[in-house]
């Protein structure tokens, strides 16, 4: 049977076990379209321009492997997730390469644990490495921009009794180790994510997070804005068919969302926090409280001592 730790302790240090961890994601990566909302292989580049003009994003794939896909993201949210943990505990030189094993890392990201999640998790390692995105994101001028992939390398450790994946290590690109490590730079994000089975609803609870945070007001895109945003290749006739079954569904962590139009009447989405419904509707519930009570102490008749 093979074991599921390695008995090496230096490689107990860099195990992040995530289950009483917040999720932490890059912040400047939740709002723009960095990976394919598809399972199938994605040959099909993704190029993003901000509205004004100022972030452009263009992801590419090997025709080997495919697009990095927004479940692949997983595992550098986990990487956010666990170099967050290390900062926090007071660890100084954090490493870019991490080391753990399959078995914790696909539990972590709320996986399956069977044979064929080893294999999935072996070809998610491959799209990351290969994709290529160019970016000027970071860039102090529109002339700059930056290249890179997700992870520079990954190794499997596979057991020699089973042939089962064990340890594995995952060195994470400059750039991503940059955007993680740097001063807030990562959101917390809800465990639950993991959960949601849609690229879409996973594209757009991460937008909804980087945008709509906990305002009491809420978040209003356009629709067509927010077809750009998550990158999808899909039509927007397709698109718009997609979104309404996921705003009918309003199953997404943290938030609400709903149809709306913009004051040009243009069709968009509103996004609100629920919390920030919930700590709204508390504090209407007070101020009528205090105001009753307020009310109350005037209509009081007032108490006049007897005399002796």
């Amino acid at each position: 049977m093979s074991k599921r730790r390695d008995p090496n302790a230096e490689l107990d240090l860099f195990i992040p076990l995530l289950h009483d961890v917040a999720l932490k994601d890059q912040r400047e990566t939740m709002e723009r379209p960095f990976f394919s909302l598809q399972k199938r292989k994605r040959l099909k580049p993704i190029e993003y321009k901000s509205p004004d003009g100022e972030v452009w994003v263009k992801v590419e794939a090997m025709p080997a492997y495919g697009m990095a896909t927004i479940w692949d993201a997983d595992i550098i949210i986990w990487a956010a997730s666990a170099l967050n943990r290390m900062k926090a505990q007071g660890v100084n030189d954090l490493p870019r390469t991490l080391k753990t094993t399959t078995y914790d890392l696909l539990r972590a990201i709320k996986r399956d644990t069977g044979g064929k999640s080893y294999a999935e998790l072996q070809a998610a390692l491959q799209r990351l490495e290969t994709t290529s995105i160019r970016t000027s994101l970071r860039a102090p001028t529109r002339r700059q921009e930056a290249q890179f992939g997700w992870l520079d390398g990954w190794t499997l450790e596979i057991d020699p009794e089973t042939g089962q994946p064990r340890g594995m290590t995952l060195t994470l690109s400059n750039w991503v180790y940059e955007g993680i490590t740097g001063e807030r730079s990562l959101l917390t994000m809800h465990q639950d994510y993991f959960l949601l089975t849609g690229g879409l609803e996973r594209a757009l609870y991460r937008i909804a997070r980087k945008h709509a945070g906990v305002q009491p007001e809420g978040w209003v895109c356009r629709i067509e804005v927010l077809h750009n945003k998550t990158g999808s290749d899909s039509p927007p006739k397709e698109f718009n068919r997609m979104l309404r079954k996921v705003v009918e569904r309003n199953q997404m962590p943290e938030y609400d969302i709903s149809f709306t139009k913009t004051q040009d009447g243009s069709p968009a989405v509103f996004i609100i926090s629920r919390l920030a419904q919930l700590d709204d509707q508390v504090g209407g519930e007070l101020a009528l409280l205090n105001a009753q009570d307020q009310d109350i102490a005037v209509s009081a008749p007032k108490k006049t001592g007897k005399r002796a």
